[in-house]
C-alpha cells in the first residue's frame, strides 16, 4: 500500500544539480549591477527563496529600479550566458519515471520563476510526469506554504496525502507549517543539522533512497 498519494519535489539542489550555476549567475549579476558580490556561501543559503525575498538578504535595501535590473541580469546570466552544467542528480530521472509508473501523483514546488521552471521541464523532458507545478512567481515565497496549499487544492488532496522532498530548510519549513510530512536531502544547499530543525521523517544522501521512505 502506498503511504502517500503525492510526492512534491523541490527542483534546484534536489532534482537538478544547478547550485553552481545559480551561485555564479548571482555573482555575475551583482557585478553587472555594480553591487557588492556576495560570497558563494551566502548565495547557497538563499537558494529556494524567490529572487525578491533573496535580494534584500544578499544586497540590503534595493529600490524598484535596482531590483528590476538585478532580476533581469540574473535571468540573462542563468538562462543565456552561463554555461555551467546543470545535470539531473544521478538516479533522479529514473526515480521520477518509476514513481509515475507506480501510480504516484508528482508535483514540483520551486523557488524558480515560471519561465525558468518551464524551461527545465522542457529541456529534461520530465514535464509530462508532473501533475502540478508551482514557481515562486505563482505564490508567496518559501517558506510560506501557499504553493503547497495551491498544489493540494488543484489535486484535491490534504497535507496527510503528501510528502515534500527538498534540500533546504525553506522546503521543510513550508511543509511543516501545514503538517505535511517532509524528507530532507543532504546533497543540496543545507546540511543535515539545519534540515533537522524542521523534524523531517527522514534524511537521505541520495535521491534514489526516497523509495525506502514512501
Amino acid at each position: 500500500m502506498m503511504k502517500y498519494r503525492l510526492v512534491i519535489f523541490d527542483w534546484d539542489g534536489t532534482v537538478m544539480d544547478s547550485v553552481a550555476r545559480i551561485v555564479s549567475s548571482m555573482e555575475a549579476a551583482a557585478r553587472d549591477c555594480q553591487l557588492t558580490v556576495p560570497t558563494a556561501a551566502a548565495v547557497r543559503d538563499i537558494i529556494g527563496l524567490s529572487l525578491y525575498k533573496a535580494f534584500p538578504i544578499l544586497f540590503g535595501h534595493l529600490n524598484e529600479q535596482e531590483t528590476a535590473a538585478l532580476v533581469a541580469a540574473y535571468r540573462r546570466h542563468y538562462m543565456e550566458l552561463n554555461t555551467t552544467p546543470t545535470p539531473l542528480f544521478a538516479g533522479a530521472e529514473e526515480l521520477i519515471k518509476s514513481l509515475h509508473q507506480a501510480g504516484y501523483l508528482l508535483a514540483v514546488a520551486t523557488g524558480k520563476y515560471r519561465v525558468g521552471l518551464d524551461a527545465v521541464l522542457a529541456s529534461t523532458q520530465l514535464g509530462g510526469y508532473f501533475h502540478a507545478t508551482r514557481g515562486a512567481d505563482q505564490a508567496l515565497s518559501k517558506p510560506n506554504p501557499l504553493m503547497l496549499e495551491q498544489i493540494l487544492a488543484e489535486l484535491k488532496l490534504t497535507p496527510a496525502d503528501a510528502v515534500m522532498v527538498g534540500d533546504s530548510s525553506y522546503d521543510l519549513a513550508m511543509a511543516q507549517a501545514i503538517g505535511m510530512d517532509r524528507i530532507g536531502v543532504t546533497y543540496g544547499v543545507h546540511d543535515a543539522a539545519t534540515l533537522c530543525q524542521h523534524t523531517p521523517i527522514a534524511l537521505i544522501d541520495d535521491v534514489r533512497e526516497l523509495k525506502n521512505w514512501i
